[in-house]
């Protein structure tokens, strides 16, 4: 008999006490911050369990519910005496006699409050303390116990009450919250504030007589006032927060400061492009080393009346314009389809039907490849990827991390390269981010076109010593619908998009004007550094073997070798030669076809347009 009871008492204690309870969705920055939290799917705001709590309160509940709590077994029997002759003095439950393991107890199983449960309790209450710290005993209890309304939990009650996390509570605050519990529906703090006064002050001075805290502070902690009406909680990187896991803590790579300065900068932008007829901007920061995403802004003033304004357009699919040309630079360069400045054909032309133009809609005939990247030139590229080939760019494109390619290769055709596909800021931010952590000479050469790239406020940048140094990229969508800017440092990419969520279009509404100032007011938020992307190092690099039967022999990854002056592209005999630093590759790419018998001669149609 003996021994089944203490079978019975070892196995009475579910393994899981609090299972099935809903939890709010709390994200917390890099270094710790509430960014955001979503209310628990039973309403109730109640941030999910923590380990430790902060000594104030843990001394605060300890005096005023549980004075024997780090000595006791679970239950309390000189709080039991004293509780019944208190009840039967007065003749009605006037105490319970309950301590804090017991009330852990009945927290997790909401049952009825008899004399029955109150035994099943106590029985509980001393097996828990044998499998439980009492710190980890007082931490369930912080963490599960009622504050008025639908708070639960100390460090829910901490923000709604007070504004600030549970660690930093005042003497005053720590013992507003730990009277709380006992009577949560008739106590909150925004009614029977003289009761909630006199019960706050007695535990103070309790706290005082128990030697928990000074003369001095107890004097101040009576000064302060009660709290008000609930707070609302902080809302930063509101979308981010939407996108978590909900129902958990997540402890994101966000920085706290970098993110307030981040949605202040796109509020502010956005604000004034409102007047325009652009509502909605969106913005990432990512941590290149690391890969990080240590900003998020997925849209502009969430909180302003607007269509549109819940809307994350950092994870929207949207019309890529010219934000992917780079990659096919560099997968070009890589592959030895050109050479870093190879002259590219920017004359009409019909390719079955699809028509390209330049957005100035101008032609130039000839362009070097490196020029045309920095100029955002679209015929060029388009006639690149017509040679590169539409199929491998896919691949490529899918490899970087873009999920919304969904179609056949051939569903996109050449328009790839101009906005004919739909991309995610997000991806696309971290495409560019690997890329920068990439090296290679391909990708160097790339960065270098696009540190030429023109700046909005179209002051010679290097003449400025105090301006940043970026290598940055823009695009605009079909009919004005969508306006990107991508920027890059060796620490850090930035990706900015402005437009309406609901698409439709605005003159004037461009990469350049519209998100690109908005990420040059980004890259002055951040870390100041003269650092620049590193050229690859010649000294460990071959001179291109004279002999062409030797090219498939050669295993450098970079190579010296003669190219056309003029042409950009491998020296023919007549060409007038300069030494070039190209990928391996580009050994096998095509020599100059124009230069014959000393002369440079273009093709009829580039020649009528160079």
């Amino acid at each position: 008999m003996a021994a089944a009871l203490v079978v019975g008492w070892l196995l009475c204690l579910p393994r899981d006490l609090f299972k099935g309870v809903s939890y709010s969705t709390v994200v917390e920055s890099a270094e710790g911050e509430l960014l955001g939290a979503r209310i628990a799917d039973d309403g109730q705001w109640r941030f999910p369990p923590c380990d430790t709590v902060p000594e104030r309160f843990a001394a605060a509940i300890i005096q005023f519910e549980d004075r024997h709590f780090r000595w006791h077994p679970g239950v309390d029997p000189v709080a039991l005496v004293r509780a019944a002759v208190d009840n039967a003095r007065s003749g009605h439950v006037v105490s319970g006699g309950s301590t804090l393991t017991m009330q852990v107890i009945r927290l997790s199983r909401q049952k009825e409050r008899n004399l029955w449960q109150k035994i099943i309790e106590a029985v509980q209450a001393t097996r828990l303390e044998l499998r439980y710290s009492k710190k980890h005993i007082l931490s369930l209890y912080a963490s599960h116990a009622p504050f008025g309304g639908n708070v639960v939990g100390l460090e829910a009650a901490a923000w709604r009450y007070f504004g600030r996390p549970a660690a930093e509570l005042s003497w005053a605050e720590a013992a507003t919250l730990a009277v709380l519990p006992n009577a949560p529906s008739s106590i909150h703090p925004g009614k029977n504030r003289e009761e909630l006064l006199q019960k706050r002050n007695r535990l103070l001075r309790r706290l005082l007589e128990h030697g928990d805290l000074s003369a001095d502070d107890y004097a101040a902690a009576l000064e302060e006032p009660l709290p008000g009406a609930p707070l609302p909680l902080p809302a930063w990187a509101s979308h981010y927060v939407e996108g978590c896991p909900r129902g958990v803590r997540t402890v994101s790579t966000l920085q706290f400061p970098l993110q307030k300065a981040v949605e202040a900068v796109v509020n502010r932008r956005s604000d004034e492009l409102v007047r325009e007829g652009i509502a909605d901007m969106a913005a990432i920061v990512m941590d290149n080393r690391t890969g990080n995403v240590v900003a998020y802004v997925g849209n502009a003033s969430p909180g302003r009346e607007r269509a549109g304004a819940a809307v994350d357009i950092a994870r929207a699919p949207r019309s890529t314009g010219s934000i992917l040309k780079p990659f096919l630079y560099a997968a070009a360069l890589e592959d030895g389809t050109i050479l870093p400045r190879t002259l590219l054909p920017d004359i009409p032309v019909n390719l079955g039907g699809f028509a390209p133009q330049n957005f100035d809609r101008q032609y130039y005939g000839a362009v070097a490849a490196d020029e045309a990247l920095a100029r955002s030139l679209n015929v060029p590229a388009v006639f690149l990827l017509r040679q590169y080939g539409v199929p491998r760019f896919h691949a490529l494109l899918k490899e970087a991390g873009l999920t919304t390619l969904t179609e056949a290769p051939e569903h996109y055709g050449l328009s790839l390269i101009l906005g004919g596909a739909e991309g995610r800021l997000k991806e696309i931010t971290a495409a560019y981010a690997d890329m920068a952590r990439t090296s290679g000479l391909s990708v160097w050469y790339t960065l270098e076109a696009l540190k030429e790239v023109n700046r909005p406020d179209e002051l010679d940048w290097r003449l400025i010593r105090s301006v940043r140094k970026a290598a940055w990229k823009t695009g605009t969508s079909y009919g004005f619908r969508d306006a990107w800017a991508v920027g890059m440092t060796p620490a850090y990419t930035i990706g900015v998009w402005a437009g309406n969520a609901d698409g439709h279009g605005v003159p004037g509404l461009t990469g350049a004007h519209t998100a690109g100032p908005v990420l040059f007011d980004i890259l002055n938020l951040l870390p100041y550094s003269e650092e620049w992307f590193s050229e690859p190092d010649r000294s460990f690099v071959a001179n291109a073997p004279q002999d062409d039967n030797c090219h498939s022999e050669r295993s450098e990854e970079s190579i010296i070798t003669a190219v056309c002056q003029d042409s950009g592209m491998l020296a023919s005999p007549d060409c007038p030669k300069t030494e070039m630093l190209i990928p391996a590759a580009g050994l096998d790419s095509e020599p100059c076809p124009y230069h014959r018998t000393g002369e440079f001669v273009l093709p009829p149609a580039m020649e009528w347009y160079y």
